[in-house]
């Protein structure tokens, strides 16, 4: 539970870092984190889904800077290969 709280929180970070450089507001972000468990070839996690929503948007080209930060996070980076790790992002007040 810990890693996968980890990723989340991780992405949220990047993405209020550059947030900040580009002068933008991403108050009120969120992240939902479902972690899954593989059984195969033994007991490991086999799946992490973050789902990121910021009740405002912005233009495409901020968006896309956004969320390249939060796929660019140290813990996505860290964790073994062979979990997949799906990062989703909405925008705007519909999540």
């Amino acid at each position: 539970d810990l890693v996968a709280a980890s990723l989340g929180s991780c992405v949220l970070t990047l993405v209020a870092i550059v947030a900040k450089k580009l002068s933008v507001d991403v108050s009120h972000m969120s992240a939902v984190v479902e972690k899954e468990m593989a059984t195969k070839p033994y007991r490991r996690i086999g799946k992490i889904t973050v789902k990121v929503h910021c009740p405002r948007s912005f233009s495409e080209d901020i968006q896309q800077k956004l969320e390249k930060a939060g796929r660019e996070c140290p813990v996505h980076h860290s964790l073994h290969p062979e979990i997949i790790q799906q990062i989703e992002f909405s925008w705007g007040s519909a999540s």
